[in-house]
């Protein structure tokens, strides 16, 4: 039987003559196009365009699919992601075809529904983190980002005062930066203090007339609370400047604190990590978000208004900064975000950040013994480690994510917050069971030892599946499609 990892090119099961779909004979005069299509827009056909019957075709994609591994497939562990189980029935929800069919030109007395419920859905994330104002356009969550930027910057050139510097945290994600620098502004780097949070000292020592904001992830990507971040809102607000947080790790936080009570003036909050949309390989996402009501006149348009029971689409902002992307966001990735809130309530919400909280704990309690854990301390949705106790091996954090596929776990995020030299990041997020937790556990556990024992076994790693250890930074540069009798 054919191995999945030989499985041919689609190409290579061409043969001329196949087809997958016998079209009924047409019951009308049949007109040639060269007849009625101008000549330049005619394709004079494809060469070498495959020719496939309907299993084959069928066959072909579904040995692809069973090489990916995903969420449905096993645990999932990317720190700083959240790349967690969601449930089915949002995903039926958004195919429903009142939404999945909804034409974004459709007039708007023919679409109440769905404003409505894009309505809705700004409340209740201004609700659950405390801001006065939401848009739903920005496609993702680094789009977002700068969506607040380009508001902070407009907010400064309105009153003719225009400020040029963004504070940025050692350990914040690295769109930040790109963000701020795409908006027009300067960033400057904050350090982290010996505990892992940003020092209050420092902060007030970087932080002058020209600084527009501070941009925090909070929990940082440490998986740590930023304890100070009342004393931190003081210092950035008696500079006139605005709090930004990165709301990429709200999956702590949500239905236990707001962000908003903290003195955050901005937040985006990424729908497709925390609100029910399964992510990953570009796509999809959905970055709304949230502002005080000092930046609110600069949101983009449109903006979903209601009067009387109507709902509208209002284009007429003075002060907006204008569109961000066609039409008014992903708006089946909103549908999702809905449905995921109305059936966890807001009971349900608290109960996730609580579980995904205890897991994270879990597994650093569980591995800190066999693991160098930076910052020791309670950690908020994930826990970071590092590759310390297995470097006077010879082993590196590659060789132990490597090694986790060989136990059929997929490799958390290595090499990243870059404050932690050999990082090693875990999120386990609230749908992972216990008994999941502790086959993790193990494997970790297995590994430790092995690199102790066997390092070897490590360094070739992984060793059960069809490709071996590949040079990664030479295939994302000279991809092979195919290999056969050891030439390409």
């Amino acid at each position: 039987m054919e191995e999945i990892n030989d499985s041919p090119l689609i190409f290579e099961i061409s043969s001329e003559g196949r087809a997958g779909v016998l079209p009924p004979l047409p019951d009308v005069p049949q007109v040639s196009a060269k007849d009625v299509i101008p000549a330049r827009f005619l394709r004079k056909g494809i060469e070498g365009f495959p020719q496939v019957d309907e299993p084959g075709c069928v066959r072909h994609y579904t040995r692809l699919s069973r090489k990916n591994f995903g969420v449905d497939s096993g645990f999932y562990p990317l720190g700083s992601c959240t790349m967690k189980y969601n449930p089915k029935v949002n995903e039926d929800v958004s195919r429903l075809s009142g939404f999945s069919m909804l034409h974004p030109y459709e007039p708007e007395e023919l679409c109440q529904g769905a404003l409505s419920l894009m309505y809705e859905l700004g409340d209740y994330l201004s609700e659950i983190s405390a801001m006065d104002s939401i848009t739903l356009q920005p496609a993702a969550g680094a789009q977002g980002e700068l969506c607040g930027l380009l508001m902070i910057g407009a907010y400064f050139k309105d009153r003719k005062r225009p400020r040029k510097k963004i504070l940025i945290p050692d350990t914040a994600h690295g769109t930040n930066a790109a963000s701020s620098n795409l908006a027009g502004f300067g960033v400057t780097r904050v350090e982290s203090g010996h505990d892992g949070i940003i020092s209050p000292d420092a902060l007030r020592q970087l932080t002058d007339e020209d600084t527009a904001a501070l941009m925090i992830t909070n929990p940082n990507t440490l998986g740590l609370f930023e304890g100070n971040i009342r004393e931190i809102a003081d210092i950035v607000h008696s500079k006139g400047a605005f709090l930004y947080c990165d709301g990429a790790n709200l999956n702590a936080l949500m239905g236990l604190s707001r962000l908003g009570d903290m003195g955050v003036d901005l937040v985006q909050f990424n729908l497709h990590k925390t609100f029910s949309t399964p992510h990953g390989g570009g796509g999809p996402g959905a970055g709304p978000l949230g502002v005080k009501k000092e930046l609110s006149p600069y949101l983009p348009i449109p903006r979903i208004t209601k009067e009387g029971g109507k709902y509208a689409l209002d284009f007429e902002r003075k002060k907006s900064i204008g569109r961000l992307k066609a039409f008014y966001g992903q708006f089946s990735i909103m549908v999702r975000a809905y449905a995921y809130i109305r059936r966890m309530g807001k009971d349900g919400l608290r109960k996730a950040s609580e579980v995904a909280i205890l897991n994270a704990n879990y597994i650093k309690e569980m591995l800190k013994k066999d693991y160098h854990l930076p910052f020791d301390g309670p950690c908020m949705h994930e826990c970071v480690f590092s590759d310390k106790y297995q470097s006077k091996s010879r082993i590196i954090t590659l060789d132990i994510a490597k090694r986790l596929i060989d136990y059929g776990f997929h490799p958390p995020t290595i090499y990243f917050p870059l404050v932690v030299h050999g990082a090693i990041m875990i999120e386990p997020t609230e749908t992972e069971s216990l008994a999941t937790l502790n086959g993790f556990v193990d494997a970790m556990k297995s590994i430790a030892r092995e690199a102790e024992n066997s390092p070897e076994l490590l360094r070739n790693a992984p060793l059960t599946t069809k490709t071996s250890r590949v040079d990664e930074a030479r295939a994302a540069r000279d991809l092979i499609l195919r290999w056969k009798s050891g030439k390409p």
